[in-house]
């Protein structure tokens, strides 16, 4: 299917990608289609080891290749200079693309058949929560998918962290399954986590990873007060509770207890977004864990998914002026 220039969902540790061949332009240009993407946010291409680097990227520092080794298979994204292989439609026209190995035992066996780059953004329409499930991607992309591979619900739940790797200090662009705290003990320094960026990546819609109800975020204390005032005003409110206050009893349509650990938490999250859509609810009520370990990537996805509802073509159009960086 990927050979013949169709777009094949397929499991990854994070999240489910819609994958086409990186190569072939007009399938790259069919998964920003069936996203309902703007052209202008890149995409990554997931290759079958960290061997097969530079025949997709150029001027690989020894940086790169240190966080390459210690990080791959894994959620880790590098974004280097593009080699000559990577048309322009996988890397929104700009001159780096974002590559990784996923560490999934039936994305590496897909990459490894196929013997190429596989371009695969998460298999959802853009800017809504991401697939953990393969019954989640049918749900959403239904027919448009020429093949939906089921790996299994997947393991870590949040998107690959994402490091701009092309100057001599690296610098995160996204929170994500490899932690910061991993990141620094590799590196053996401190390492920026700006919460804007000029390089365009993939996830930094203002309003990304959200469901249809809106999301509101307050302090952990405040949850249970907040939701029980929206349920008395007519919302349908689902909530997030956190794991300090689970015992209290509360008044909402719909209930996530959240987990004290954030590896389960963030392997919950998109499943327990979806769900309270699903649930009917109108309004989420969540808080922001403490941002450390994975808790760093959760607190952005829960921003972004509680964030202003612009449409893609007000994103393309803030793209264009350089104001839509992070």
């Amino acid at each position: 299917m990927l050979r013949a220039g169709g777009l094949v969902a397929l499991p990854t540790e994070t999240v489910y990608g819609l994958g086409a061949n990186a190569e072939d332009s007009a399938a790259v240009s069919r998964i920003v289609q069936v996203k309902e993407r703007p052209p202008s946010h890149p995409l990554i291409v997931h290759i079958a080891s960290a061997e097969h680097l530079d025949d997709w990227v150029q001027d690989v520092s020894a940086t790169a290749r240190l966080l390459a080794e210690h990080f791959w298979p894994g959620p880790l994204t590098l974004v280097l200079r593009r080699g000559p292989r990577v048309p322009l439609e996988a890397t929104g026209g700009l001159e780096t693309v974002a590559v990784r190995v996923p560490h999934h035992p039936v994305a590496l066996a897909l990459l490894s058949a196929f013997g190429g780059g596989v371009t695969a953004p998460s298999a959802n329409r853009f800017g809504s929560v991401s697939p953990t499930t393969a019954d989640h991607v049918r749900a959403e992309l239904g027919d448009r998918v020429d093949f939906v591979l089921d790996g299994g619900r997947c393991e870590v739940g949040v998107e690959s962290t994402i490091v701009d790797a092309t100057g001599e200090i690296p610098t995160v662009l996204r929170p994500g399954g490899v932690t910061r705290e991993d990141l620094e003990a590799a590196l053996g320094y401190a390492l920026a986590v700006p919460s804007t960026s000029r390089v365009r990546v993939p996830g930094q819609h203002p309003s990304h990873y959200a469901p249809r109800a809106r999301v509101v975020l307050v302090e952990p204390e405040k949850v249970v007060a907040e939701a029980e005032l929206a349920q008395e005003l007519g919302h349908r409110v689902g909530v997030f509770l956190p794991a300090a206050f689970a015992d209290t009893p509360m008044k909402a349509h719909a209930v996530v207890a959240v987990p004290a650990s954030t590896a389960a938490y963030a392997r919950r999250l998109y499943g327990s977004l979806r769900e309270l859509d699903r649930r009917g609810c109108d309004l989420i009520v969540a808080s922001l864990p403490t941002e450390e370990g994975l808790g760093l990537a959760i607190a952005n996805r829960l921003r972004r998914a509680a964030g202003p509802r612009l449409n893609v073509f007000e994103f393309g159009a803030a793209e264009q002026q350089g104001v839509a960086g992070g």
